[in-house]
């Protein structure tokens, strides 16, 4: 290592990313993957458009399940 460094032109926080904008990779089991992907080739949207569509739907069966209870 060097004794001194120069950090006159350094930029502060130039490859910072807030931790809400991270996204994190999330693995389906093999099953799933299959019947998604066998969907996708039917369907002429993403597996990501495709899952979260499908995760939306479920939210909002849930939301109303406990709305309702």
């Amino acid at each position: 290592m060097k004794d001194e460094y120069d950090f006159s032109n350094a930029e502060q926080g130039k490859f910072y990313i807030p931790s809400e904008a991270i996204q994190i990779p999330i693995y389906l089991d093999d099953d799933v993957a299959r019947y998604l992907a066998e969907k996708c080739q039917t369907a002429p949207e993403s597996l990501q458009a495709l899952v979260n569509d499908l995760l939306r739907k479920d939210i909002e069966i849930a939301r109303r399940v406990a709305s309702s209870a």
